[in-house]
């Protein structure tokens, strides 16, 4: 395969990949419902966490501890079958996913106690973090260069709408059952996903492109990637601007329903325009691939996010009112749109197919992780000021853009 080459129109070797612009298509659709799950796990339960706090006499700190758990059995998920999708193929590894996140989804609908939803979350996170690490290796077998963003911003409008769709379903599943319904719905969709996998999705990783090293090459390729600065870059950009992502999206419920008197249909849709701002900025990139080079879309959209942020940070110690706050959260998730799918497009770039698993791993390890420990950090002050999440959001976009500068060094812009 030659890097650099975009490979929109080719077929895969030994007869793997998609045959055909029809088929292309609805591998595309396919992949970016996969990579919907984990917005799918957040976000549809995001308007009952106050009902879920309020059920279980906890805490929202304790309560936002279920996205945290979440986040890390996605990391490590992530951690672990894309080493082994570049060893054993792509298919396997993926059903196996999707298949566990549909039990353990189903599962968490029967928790008893905010200990054990928190066990559980860590399972249907391990579960969807295959799907998600093998789908960035999928895309990184077939296509090549620009493409690969282009493909990433195409996967993000079929994702995008998960966060667009799912407080909404979330706030009006609320209305006719509880918060563990919406876990069962989760689980039906885990299942309808792995009919889908089990239909569409090919093998796209030959035997004679596999790695054939054990755990000690694998964490030498994991060695190799952390000293390429041009990855670090691009992965440090993306994890902390996911973090900051993050910060926002396990704060915002209590912050705007709680503090700004926001109902949860109104929060709902809030949340909707957010991602959908997110998502079109995505496009956005795309469009501009091979235009505009992938380092400086993502130095674009580190600059938006953080002046965003700044904003944010200043109207809630001004006491500005709900509007700014909200006008600042929709701006930040627009920066957002553009550097977290650049930044991933850049990282795996220039990765040769047989570490693409290895590479989206370590991609998706730091996103998660990063992420992870955000969540509960904008809840530390309690649900009765929006400072944390201010302050969380600002620091971290502060830092997503100085390691991107000082990692880089020119090397991106050379990559890109």
């Amino acid at each position: 395969m030659t890097v650099g080459m975009p490979r929109d129109e080719t077929v895969a070797e030994a007869g793997t990949a998609v045959a055909g612009p029809r088929r292309r298509g609805l591998l595309l659709l396919v992949l970016g419902a996969l990579s919907a799950i984990g917005p799918l796990s957040i976000d549809m339960y995001l308007p009952a966490l106050p009902a879920i706090s309020g059920e279980m006499l906890t805490g929202a700190a304790q309560i936002q501890l279920t996205l945290t758990a979440c986040l890390v059995g996605v990391s490590v998920g992530q951690l672990v079958a894309g080493p082994v999708s570049d060893v054993r193929g792509r298919r396997g590894p993926l059903i196996a996913g999707v298949g566990a996140y549909a039990l353990t989804s189903l599962l968490c609908a029967f928790a008893p106690s905010v200990e054990a939803l928190v066990a559980l979350r860590l399972l249907q996170g391990l579960a969807g973090g295959a799907a998600l690490v093998i789908v960035r290796a999928v895309v990184r077998d077939l296509y090549d260069g620009p493409a690969i963003t282009r493909i990433f911003a195409t996967l993000m409008l079929v994702s995008g709408l998960a966060p667009i769709i799912a407080p909404i379903a979330g706030a009006q599943l609320l209305a006719v059952t509880s918060w563990r319904g919406i876990f069962v719905t989760l689980s039906v969709a885990g299942l309808l996903l792995l009919l889908a996998v089990l239909a569409v999705v090919r093998e796209t990783l030959p035997p004679g492109d596999r790695d054939g090293g054990g755990l000690r090459h694998t964490l030498a390729t994991f060695a190799l990637l952390l000293r390429d600065r041009s990855f670090m870059a691009a992965a440090m950009a993306g994890g902390l601007g996911f973090a900051a992502m993050f910060g926002y999206i396990s704060g915002s419920p209590f912050v705007l329903q709680q503090i700004y008197g926001v109902s949860p249909a109104g929060f709902s849709l809030i949340f909707a325009a957010n991602a959908l701002g997110l998502t079109l900025m995505a496009q956005v990139g795309g469009r501009l691939a091979g235009r505009v080079s992938a380092g400086r879309l993502v130095l674009s959209g580190l600059l938006v996010s953080f002046a965003s942020a700044a904003v944010l940070t200043a109207a809630v110690v001004a006491h500005l009112g709900v509007a700014t706050v909200v006008a600042s959260l929709f701006a930040m998730m627009c920066g957002m749109g553009l550097s977290i799918p650049g930044s991933g497009a850049l990282a795996l770039a220039g990765q040769p197919p047989q570490v693409a698993g290895s590479a989206s791993a370590l991609l998706g390890l730091l996103q998660f992780l990063l992420g992870g420990v955000a969540a509960p950090l904008a809840g530390l002050g309690g649900s009765g000021t929006a400072l944390p999440m201010a302050v969380v959001m600002t620091g971290l976009s502060v830092v997503a853009l100085v390691a991107f500068l000082a990692l880089s060094r020119g090397r991106v812009a050379e990559a890109a």
